[in-house]
């Protein structure tokens, strides 16, 4: 329930999950619970994105309504989060076969990008280094110019062109992997592109310095964050996920000592918004630009439009009203999402969410959460 109470305070009205959770959603049995517990717990509208990792319940995900799939590249090490077993593939024979069974569902299939073996390699080389610390983390992911991304996201791409499915690539953060995607786009290829704000906003050498795990995540060079400022400028990236992944501090502290045993990610769902409408204060993006990756390109690549992502006769009357002028400190206490922190504490912004109405109701008035559990209405694809 705190999660999509924070998504309401920040002003999203609909909210889909990924299947990163215990037990992981792989079955269809499993990916029904999901939708039942949202069911009677969601203020905002809902759904949940299963794993397509085991091929023979994909037709039948499908079928049971969800809007896309989520793959990770990745074999993790050491973590049980955010890449338990079922949920990864890094086999390449594995990862082609969902490829094809996704392919026929017409679902867009949503990956993790990362080339594990050469993964494998770089991080070795810190270890024997005896280093395990944030920084070396932060390096051994973006090594080589983020040698593991662009690979990874090469092979995605020409695993699309051979089978036909809508590819959605996540957490775009290269400039290498914004121009492979960019001419995939410019082929005609359904490929699609997300980037999260922790990419723009928190990802800093300055804050891996200072925050260390509650910043990581991934370290962003400042010239691969202008980049994705530019790739959106011009259409190559088409959405920003929040990656809302809100772990306890007690979760992430063991990452000053050892960054590879801390859960990757941080709470974002509730802080997005006020950050990109200040970075519309600031000229980086125009408000226009804005709807369109955060409301109706989401809506169109996974097919819940018409009902959702824009304002016409028979939409939902989903609605975020914002007052541009309103200047904020952004606050742990602040916060819905049960973990009660943000790596945002103490960041200053202009530009916030006042109304969230969902399918015409409001749920939050002034920074004021006052939607119930059960309001949320799970989404299926439009047909």
């Amino acid at each position: 329930m705190t999660a999509t109470q924070a998504a309401a305070a920040g002003g999203v009205t609909l909210s889909v999950g990924m299947p990163n959770v215990n037990p992981p959603t792989t079955t269809v049995e499993r990916y029904r619970e999901v939708i039942e517990i949202s069911r009677k717990k969601a203020i905002v509208d809902f759904n949940h994105n299963p794993s397509g990792t085991v091929p023979d319940q994909i037709p039948n995900l499908a079928e049971a309504g969800c809007l896309a799939f989520k793959i990770f590249m990745v074999k993790d090490t050491g973590r049980d989060y955010p890449h338990m077993p079922g949920i990864g593939l890094h086999h390449h024979g594995e990862l082609f076969r969902c490829f094809e069974e996704v392919a026929k569902t017409g679902r867009p299939l949503m990956v993790h990008p990362h080339t594990q073996d050469l993964m494998d390699e770089i991080e070795q080389r810190y270890w024997r280094r005896g280093d395990r610390s944030p920084r070396a983390y932060a390096k051994a992911y973006r090594d080589f110019d983020g040698i593991i991304w662009d690979t990874a996201i090469a092979t995605l791409i020409r695993f699309q062109q051979a089978t036909g499915a809508k590819l959605h690539i996540l957490h775009m953060s290269t400039p290498g992997g914004l121009d492979l995607a960019r001419r995939a786009k410019e082929a005609g290829r359904p490929v699609s592109v997300e980037v999260n704000p922790w990419a723009l906003f928190l990802g800093s050498w300055q804050n891996v310095e200072k925050l260390g795990p509650y910043c990581l995540g991934f370290w962003v060079p400042e010239a691969h964050v202008e980049a994705l400022w530019r790739g959106i400028e011009d259409g190559t990236v088409d959405v920003i996920g929040t990656d809302h992944a809100p772990h306890t501090k007690e979760e992430k502290d063991i990452g000053w000592q050892d960054m590879w045993k801390s859960p990757g990610g941080e709470p974002q769902i509730q802080d997005y918004l006020k950050l990109f409408l200040t970075a519309v204060n600031e000229g980086k993006l125009s408000l226009d630009k804005l709807v369109r990756i955060t409301s109706y390109n989401p809506a169109r690549i996974f097919a819940v439009y018409p009902r959702k992502g824009v304002i016409q006769p028979g939409a939902d009357g989903d609605i975020v009203i914002v007052d541009m002028k309103r200047e904020e400190t952004i606050s742990n206490e602040t916060t819905y999402t049960r973990v009660g922190w943000t790596p945002y504490h103490g960041r200053k912004v202009k530009g916030v969410p006042i109304y969230t109405l969902v399918r015409g109701k409001v749920v939050m008035e002034n920074g004021k959460v006052i939607g119930k559990p059960g309001d949320g209405e799970f989404i299926t694809p439009q047909r």
